[in-house]
């Protein structure tokens, strides 16, 4: 599913027109995205949490030379589904 799929979505079934259904969808990504860059956790109820977490620099290896390199320090999202959304895939 795409964000067009899902604004189609959200029109079809709120009964918006399309413009206000993309308003809808983009104001609520910019909502998650605000708060995952201010490094607070995502809970959505019944769907799953997003965090984001440093990783720390470490070594690593060149694949193509061999030589040793250091990979800087990041962040990364990790994202772990609710023992509801669990079932749901697992047909349980």
């Amino acid at each position: 599913m795409t964000k067009a799929d899902l604004v189609e979505t959200v029109a079809n079934t709120c009964e918006f027109r399309k413009n206000e259904s993309q308003d809808l969808v983009e104001e609520v990504f910019a909502l998650m995205k605000n708060c995952l860059e201010n490094g607070e956790d995502l809970k959505i109820s019944g769907f799953g949490k997003f965090t984001v977490k440093s990783k720390a620099p470490r070594n690593g290896r060149n694949p193509q030379t061999g030589t040793a390199i250091i990979i800087s320090p990041r962040k990364v999202l990790t994202f772990k589904p609710s023992p509801v959304l669990k079932d749901l895939l697992n047909d349980r």
